[in-house]
C-alpha cells in the first residue's frame, strides 16, 4: 500500500511522460527475460561441466552473454506498445 501510494505520487508528478509501462508488463519482461537467461545457462551447462574451474568459465561465459542478450531483448521489447500507457 505505501508502495502504490508512492508509485501514484511518482506517476502523477510524472505526466507528461508517455513511457510508462504498466506492471504486467514489466512482470512479463522478467519472466521471458529469465527464461532466456534459463535456457541460456543450460546450454552453456550442457558444453561445460564438472570441475570449479569449468563452474567459473560457465559463471564468466554466462554473465557476458546474458548482458548481451538482454539488451537486444529490451530493444524488441521497445517496439511493442502493449502495456505502454
Amino acid at each position: 500500500m505505501i508502495i502504490d501510494l508512492h508509485l501514484f505520487r511518482k506517476n502523477k508528478s510524472q505526466e507528461g511522460n508517455t513511457s510508462k509501462e504498466k506492471v504486467s508488463r514489466s512482470l512479463l519482461k522478467a519472466i521471458s527475460w529469465r527464461l532466456i537467461g534459463t535456457i541460456d545457462t543450460m546450454i552453456i551447462a550442457y558444453f561445460i561441466t564438472g570441475t570449479i574451474s569449468q563452474a567459473i568459465s560457465i559463471g564468466f561465459i554466462e554473465w557476458g552473454t546474458k548482458m548481451v542478450l538482454y539488451f537486444f531483448h529490451e530493444r524488441i521489447w521497445n517496439r511493442f506498445q502493449w502495456g505502454k500507457k
